[in-house]
């Protein structure tokens, strides 16, 4: 059986047990929070998370541990087999991720944990967020999905990454950065309908109190 390792409140990690569940995989939750001990590297090279267990060994990295549940396993699928097609639902993906979800994450400490970053790398991350999300724009579909009429591995990446971005524009910078992105909107609330992402945010939910208590403790 498939092993899933990271917690609960990890987006990277819920990309990939969305598409595990949607799927249909049969697959075990094992809480992993990563870190620097020998223990951990011998799980993941970087320790990060989340990381999947599979009979050869252990696959790290998001991408390519969608991807390999894309060629190796069952279900739904979630990448088009046309090259072309395959190709722009990556590039969809790697955008989100590249231009959107990094640049949210540099200033998750104070959006999110209390913390206080220095203006510059404020600055930069507004600036990056709005070029991110025009370049959303340009190249997703929304129709009604990211990358055109189904859910695929580009949606994944959406919805976990963009609702973190949309709370650091609109907390550090009073920012709606799906103002001029209506489909946007309305997509994020079409998934929040599936039963599969509730699942997903009643885990984090629970996981969450755990998680802060885990973070105050290292500051």
């Amino acid at each position: 059986m498939l092993k899933l390792y990271g917690f609960s409140v990890s987006n990277y990690y819920n990309m990939v047990k969305l598409a595990l569940l949607e799927k249909g995989l049969p697959f075990e939750e094992v809480p992993f929070y990563g870190g620097q001990t020998p223990d951990a590297l011998a799980v993941s090279p970087r320790g990060k998370v989340p990381v999947l267990g599979v009979e050869q060994g252990f696959i790290n990295e998001t991408s390519v541990i969608l991807e390999y549940i894309e060629q190796s396993q069952q279900g739904k699928p979630l990448l088009p087999v046309e090259p072309f097609e395959r190709a722009q639902v990556l590039a969809l993906a790697r955008e989100i991720e590249l231009y959107i979800e990094l640049p949210a994450r540099a200033c998750y400490s104070e959006a999110f944990f209390g913390m206080t970053l220095p203006e510059a790398i404020k600055e930069k991350t507004r600036a990056e967020l709005l070029l991110g999300i025009a370049s959303l724009a340009r190249h997703g579909k929304f129709g009604p999905y990211v990358a055109g009429d189904s859910l695929s591995v580009a949606d994944l990446y959406f919805l976990y990454s963009v609702p973190l971005a949309c709370g650091v524009a609109k907390k550090l910078f009073d920012i709606d950065l799906l103002a001029q992105l209506p489909a946007a909107k309305a997509l994020l609330e079409r998934l929040e309908q599936n039963p599969n992402v509730q699942r997903i945010a009643a885990d984090k939910d629970a996981a969450m109190p755990a998680f802060m208590a885990m973070i105050a403790s290292k500051k």
